[in-house]
């Protein structure tokens, strides 16, 4: 095959959930983000997995991608969109039941008046100034809204990734005071916030990247490996140059392979002259510039042609690649092209 073959393993992502669920305080519920795809790595797979090992409750970002999720996992399983409820969705949100986290009074008086008793969930801004309700509209509407009933009452933490940060004691303290004494369930922690403690987690936690082996879930299990085919394989001399513009200088005579994939496929150009590709143990730098849909690699130290090189996998996982890129995993995991054969392992229930 002339396309890199993506293996995710679905065993992890279900291992990272219990993990996560563990963490997170006795009697709360831990939910499951599924957004973008699951993360890149094919939405159907993963949240039938995910839905395996326990979860029955999941995210996504649209309304549109709630419906992949309910095509997947079938009635029962709620769906949170967490855009809210957008002017066009009211008939999928109503027909494959999605429960959107309200967040704006706009939201707010279009759900309430199109949907009137179907579940819905609002989003609350404590901080980061990005989506949901700020202190003041919701101080003005938060009686209606108690009393419409609402499953769930969220935000979301800017910084939980950085544990002593600031911001996440002032997230968890605007939290406490735009929502204490409502008695509704509440939600705060993604995975991150899972890690900050049990002061964050409240009633429902919402694990993402953790579930798919990413920072800063260090203990997560490796989920991704990513193998590019070698098209051809070349001698090169001292002194020849290798690629665009002529990046890459020989300084011993090299053997050059020529890999499928590029920037087209979701590696950025950044990982020019940087990165390494793994036969087995053995690192193989990636030599000159990333391109549309190759990358150049010199093997001249091992000791046969390799068929395909990894990417990502045990000797270099997302985030290591990641910061390789001078980006962060997500990125990565969410920009991985369609054109890689996705392969599934999971062993028989």
């Amino acid at each position: 095959m002339a396309t890199g073959t993506l293996t995710i393993d679905l065993d992890a992502v279900a291992a990272n959930w219990r993990t996560l669920d563990r963490m997170s305080a006795g009697g709360v519920q831990t939910a499951a983000v599924v957004k973008a795809d699951a993360y890149g790595l094919g939405v159907t797979r993963v949240a039938r997995a995910l839905a395996r090992a326990g979860a029955r409750r999941f995210f996504v970002a649209a309304a549109e991608e709630g419906a992949a999720v309910r095509q997947a996992l079938g009635p029962g399983p709620q769906i949170a969109v967490l855009s809210g409820h957008m002017a066009g969705d009211t008939e999928m949100i109503h027909d494959l039941d999605l429960t959107p986290m309200l967040n704006s009074l706009d939201q707010i008086t279009r759900h309430l008046e199109s949907l009137p008793g179907h579940p819905f969930g609002v989003q609350l801004d404590t901080g980061m100034n990005r989506l949901g309700v700020e202190l003041l509209e919701w101080q003005a509407v938060a009686p209606i809204i108690v009393e419409a009933g609402p499953e769930l009452l969220m935000s979301h933490l800017a910084c939980a990734d950085e544990a002593d940060h600031p911001q996440n004691e002032a997230q968890l303290r605007a939290f406490h005071e735009m929502t204490d004494g409502t008695g509704l369930p509440r939600s705060l922690a993604a995975t991150g916030g899972i890690l900050l403690g049990s002061r964050y987690h409240f009633d429902l936690t919402r694990p993402g990247i953790g579930l798919y082996g990413g920072r800063p879930h260090d203990a997560a299990l490796p989920v991704v490996t990513l193998s590019l085919p070698v098209i051809q394989t070349r001698e090169v001399a001292p002194g020849e140059t290798v690629g665009y513009s002529c990046a890459w200088v020989a300084e011993r005579p090299s053997v050059i392979a020529t890999v499928a994939a590029g920037y087209a496929d979701g590696l950025p150009r950044t990982l020019s002259n940087r990165a390494q590709l793994w036969d087995g143990d053995t690192a193989c730098p990636l030599v000159g510039r990333v391109s549309m849909d190759m990358i150049t690699v010199d093997i001249t130290d091992l000791p046969e042609l390799p068929r395909s090189l990894d990417i990502l996998g045990p000797n270099q996982p997302v985030d290591v690649l990641a910061d390789i890129a001078g980006t962060i995993g997500y990125e990565l995991l969410t920009g991985l092209g369609a054109r890689y054969t996705r392969r599934y392992q999971e062993r028989p229930a």
